[in-house]
């Protein structure tokens, strides 16, 4: 049918990638509003139309069609605004994968309100910081034990929470709301406000906290066009269709949901597959991909990873015939492999918190394992070097955003909260930097390199971490590794490889020695290992994504205390 996407862009069907470059445009209105103009949408042309199927580890489920959604976010639209909130208010979300996120987010968007969307992972200290730092109204998490002691700590100190909500089993804090309760006692009409207080494009929709090498976590803001900037995200990478499910695999609380969860998939008309997990086991969300039986999917390298190196007989996934992957670098190893067990290849897209996906290996042409890909053509995206200039096939530089202005095109965000410095660093001269390096081939396929600040730097060399791990992955003791520069007094950095190893391998010496030649062999010898480190589980978020960070910032701390 094609009704919601047909009315932003002018074409929707292409014959080559140079069709896709010459005719894809995105339209947008005036007054774009996610909620109103799709979610309602769906539900006024087609009621019934499936849009999430929702499942958890005990192997529960549930369904829900557009008009569901229209009616429980127009309650939560109402809930909302009964305590107070309104256009611009602030209200975090940290309620995992269940149902009522997609309530509340929508609610939000039609109230005109700010979301921002947390991780259930956060700790006492991230959780002031972001009330603090955004003048968080109103708290609304998942009532589980362990997050609502940290809620419990947090409270007093967040200077302008108003009220906090709980959803899930009962509790006896006093002052605490039972959203699960009030939100479904309220009335399911919720009309669109008009004049002030409507949300306009140029209003805050979304904010997501995101964390760097140094200091504490930018405030990433989206405006109310952003979900328009993922119809290429949805339809032309993971190729979602409509009237079939989608499964990206990730936690309510980072970016990749705005990616993969809600935005560009219900324009399509697709429905969204969600697996509500505490924690990655490969067999539990085998047995949830089978329940859900999505027809497109979507996950970090890492969760493929696993999948390949456990056992994936006895498991029937010929329903999926589309999969990609993003979050972090693909592996060649992991494509090859996963393609002899499954059949299936694996479409790497690459993009940021602050982006729609910017570089995708599109269905218009062939997949090279371990390249991202040919650059979405809604962007002007270029290569840039030290001197400011675009680089020649072959030269690594800067992935830029180029010809934005102060104000970029649909799906780009507007800046850093509150910080106009930062900013203005990433973002000047109408070019977007996005502190990525990577480098083309002469037949425009696009290769990461790694993040600028997370280039080894070894005795004069530049060593981007992913090939290293690349290597790595080739070797049949690796399970999962992470690749990082680890603080040297002599050569100021050098390569570290932090190792999970396969079953039936153990650490030794001797298996040091054989990863650090097999690295030699498989890139430039300079290239390898100086430090190998064997762990049983590799730091990750919620989504499965490695935290390279933590491996980062554990390498300091200890370098930090011995020199005490």
């Amino acid at each position: 049918m094609d009704h919601i996407i047909s009315k932003y862009c002018p074409r929707i069907n292409f014959e080559s990638y140079e069709d896709f470059c010459n005719g894809f445009t995105i339209n947008t209105p005036e007054q774009f509003n996610f909620g109103y103009d799709v979610v309602d949408e769906w539900a006024r042309v087609e009621p019934d139309k499936l849009a999430l199927v929702w499942t958890n580890d005990e192997g529960d489920m549930k369904r829900y069609t557009f008009a569901d959604v229209k009616r429980h976010s127009d309650q939560a639209a109402n809930f909302f605004r009964s305590y107070g909130l309104g256009k611009g208010d602030v209200v975090m979300l940290i309620l995992r994968q269940r149902p009522e996120v997609w309530f509340a987010m929508v609610g939000l968007h039609k109230l005109g309100a700010v979301c921002i969307p947390a991780s259930f992972q956060l700790t006492p200290h991230d959780i002031v910081y972001r009330c603090n730092a955004a003048s968080v109204k109103m708290l609304v998490v998942v009532s589980e034990d362990g997050l609502l002691d940290y809620v419990r700590e947090s409270v007093p100190k967040c200077t302008t929470l108003k009220n906090v909500c709980t959803l899930g089993e009962p509790h006896t804090d006093e002052g605490f709301i039972d959203f699960g309760t009030e939100l479904y006692a309220q009335s399911d009409v919720f009309e669109r406000p008009t004049g002030d207080q409507a949300a306009t494009n140029d209003d805050m929709m979304l904010l997501y906290f995101s964390s760097g090498t140094t200091g504490m976590p930018k405030m990433v803001w989206h405006d109310f066009a952003f979900p328009l900037g993922h119809i290429a995200t949805a339809r032309y990478w993971q190729c979602v269709q409509e009237n079939k499910i989608h499964m990206t695999q990730t936690d309510s609380g980072w970016a990749k949901f705005a990616w993969g969860k809600i935005y560009g998939q219900w324009i399509c008309g697709a429905a969204i597959g969600a697996y509500d997990t505490m924690k990655f086991k490969s067999k539990d969300m085998l047995d949830a991909i089978i329940r859900i039986h999505p027809t497109t999917f979507c996950a970090p390298a890492t969760i493929y990873r696993v999948l390949i190196k456990d056992d994936l007989s006895g498991y029937d996934l010929s329903f999926i015939e589309h999969a990609s992957v993003a979050g972090e670098p693909l592996n060649p190893e992991v494509y090859n492999r996963f393609q002899e067990l499954t059949g299936l290849e694996l479409r790497e897209g690459f993009g940021q918190t602050e982006t729609p996906v910017l570089f995708a290996n599109f269905p218009f042409f062939d997949v090279r394992p371990g390249s991202m890909g040919k650059p979405n053509p809604y962007f002007d995206i270029q290569l840039i070097d030290a001197d400011g200039n675009p680089c020649e096939d072959g030269d690594e530089g800067v992935i830029c955003i180029c010809n934005v202005g102060d104000h970029g095109p649909s799906g780009l965000f507007r800046g850093y909260y509150l910080d106009e410095e930062v900013t203005r660093k990433a973002w000047h001269d109408g070019r977007y930097s996005t502190g990525d390096m990577a480098w083309r081939d002469a037949d425009g396929y696009y290769w990461f390199v790694g993040r600028n600040d997370d280039v080894i730097k070894c005795s004069g060399y530049r060593i981007g971490p992913f090939e290293v791990e690349s290597a790595l992955m080739e070797h049949p003791s690796v399970l999962e590794c992470a690749v990082t520069a680890a603080p040297d007094p002599v050569r100021g950095q050098v390569v570290k490889a932090t190792i999970v190893l396969t079953k039936g391998y153990q650490p030794s010496d001797e298996l040091v020695k054989e990863l650090q030649n097999h690295v030699k062999h498989a890139t430039a010898p300079y290239k390898y290992p100086r430090i190998v480190q064997f762990v049983d589980e590799l730091p990750k978020t919620s989504s499965g994504k490695i935290q390279r960070s933590v491996i980062r910032n554990a390498d300091v701390h200890y370098r930090h205390s011995g020199d005490k």
